[in-house]
């Protein structure tokens, strides 16, 4: 009967969890809802302010922010911190979508709106729903994480195709040289799968690459609407 008990009071458990998931996805729905158009900015936590890389990725996050984006970004310090700092400057909504960790991860300062998710599926959703481009900056497994999904939501057409700009050449010209030899070569991924990526190492260049593709999608929009 015991363990009849606990059997049942785990399922029980299991089911209430739902209405956490429910409940966070709502929040974030309706805490983001209309800070279109964005770019997601992912990268590593543990990026020094003094690196170079933190100076160029706030140099990013802040012209992209002078041309009206908003920045999104997991709110933590590193990458995230750089990004935001950038948004903040420009003026634009700069959000942070912390996650609660056993290790506390503290949200950066530079938010003007910040959430924290209990549950990383549900943040990803809200990194990837509101975006219009998604920069990959260096960074470990969670980037490397983020950056399949996003490529594999695309390749599904589970979301719309949208530019992936991978920030610092001499970074990630090794993962690409693999996903060609060591999946391409064996078909198990198609040569389309790799025509959203681009490779640049300059704030400006990576700019360019999201408005110009951006401002094609909005004059395709207008004709499509005008037709």
């Amino acid at each position: 009967m015991a363990r009849e008990y606990e059997i049942n009071a785990f399922a029980k458990e299991e089911s209430w969890r739902i209405f956490r998931y429910m409940g966070e996805l709502v929040t974030g729905f309706d805490k983001l809802s209309g800070i279109e158009p964005a770019v997601t900015i992912y990268g590593s936590a543990r990026l020094k302010p003094e690196d170079t890389l933190y100076a160029k990725t706030e140099e990013l996050a802040r012209r992209l922010g002078e041309l009206g984006f908003s920045i999104v970004t997991g709110g933590g310090p590193g990458i995230m911190e750089a990004a935001n700092k950038g948004a903040l400057a420009a003026g634009v909504t700069s959000i942070g979508l912390n996650i609660a960790l056993p290790e506390e991860q503290t949200p950066n300062c530079y938010t003007t709106k910040t959430l924290t998710f209990d549950h990383f599926f549900v943040r990803k959703i809200m990194l990837v729903k509101y975006a219009t481009a998604f920069i990959i900056m260096p960074g470990g497994l969670g980037t490397l994480d983020e950056l399949s999904e996003v490529l594999t939501l695309m390749q599904t057409h589970k979301i719309r195709p949208f530019p992936v700009v991978l920030f610092d050449s001499a970074f990630w010209s090794g993962f690409l040289d693999w996903l060609r030899k060591n999946t391409l070569d064996k078909g198990f991924v198609s040569k389309e799968d790799f025509d959203l990526l681009r490779i640049c190492d300059e704030p400006s260049v990576a700019v360019e690459i999201v408005q110009n593709w951006y401002i094609r999608q909005e004059i395709v929009g207008r004709k499509a609407v005008s037709g």
